[in-house]
C-alpha cells in the first residue's frame, strides 16, 4: 500500500496484522481522488488548503492521501490501538505530524473538533457506523456548512444520508457514495 499521488507519491504506507483493518485499496483510493478532482461537484478547491477528517481512520490512507495532494490538515479518529500505532507510524514516515491530528476515540462519541469540509469514512462493513457517527459527528463540531462526505462500505451495502447523493462507484468489494450539502 502506498500514496497514490501528490507530495508524498509512492510512499509506503503500513497496516498493522490482522484483518481488523482494511485499509482501503491503492486503486480505490486513486478512483476516489480522481472523482473528488474531476466531477462537476468537485475540484481542487475541495481540497486544496482544506481541514479534512479521516473516521474510522484505521492506516490513515485516506487522510495521508488528502494531505499529499494539498489538503491544510487531516484529523484522525481511530480507537483500535493497533492501528493508532501504524496511523501514527505512517504520519511520522510522511513527515506530516504538524498538518496531523490523531484522536484516540469513539467515532459515534467523539471530542469536540474543528469544522471540516472533506470527511472520510471507512468504517468495519455492514454496522451502520457512518450512519451512527454522522450525526454525532456534526454536534461535535467536526463538519463544515457544505461538507463533502465519502463513505466506503461493503459493495452490496445500502447508505442513507441527509443530503445530495452526488456520486455511487462500485470498485471490487467496496462501494464508494459521496454526500454533499451536509453541516
Amino acid at each position: 500500500m502506498r500514496i497514490v499521488a501528490g507530495a508524498w507519491r509512492g510512499r509506503g504506507l503500513a497496516a498493522p496484522p490482522g484483518a481488523a483493518t482494511r485499509p482501503t485499496a491503492d486503486r480505490v483510493r486513486q478512483a476516489l481522488f480522481d472523482m473528488l478532482l474531476h466531477a462537476p461537484w468537485g475540484g481542487r478547491e475541495l481540497l486544496e488548503g482544506a481541514d479534512v477528517l479521516d473516521v474510522f481512520a484505521g492506516t490513515g490512507a485516506l487522510g495521508l492521501e488528502a494531505l499529499s495532494r494539498s489538503a491544510a490538515h487531516a484529523s484522525f479518529l481511530e480507537r483500535d490501538r493497533a492501528a493508532l500505532a501504524v496511523l501514527r507510524a505512517n504520519i511520522d514516515a510522511c513527515r506530516a505530524g504538524d498538518r496531523a491530528s490523531v484522536l484516540d476515540a469513539d467515532a459515534t462519541r467523539p471530542p469536540p473538533g474543528r469544522p471540516c469540509r472533506l470527511i472520510f469514512f471507512d468504517p468495519p462493513y455492514r454496522q451502520g457506523l457512518v450512519q451512527a457517527a454522522l450525526p454525532a459527528l456534526g454536534r461535535a463540531g467536526w463538519i463544515a456548512p457544505g461538507a463533502v462526505v465519502v463513505a466506503e462500505t461493503a459493495r452490496d451495502e445500502e447508505i442513507e444520508l441527509p443530503g445530495t447523493m452526488l456520486a455511487d462507484r462500485a470498485h471490487g468489494a467496496a462501494r464508494l457514495t459521496v454526500w454533499g450539502g451536509l453541516g
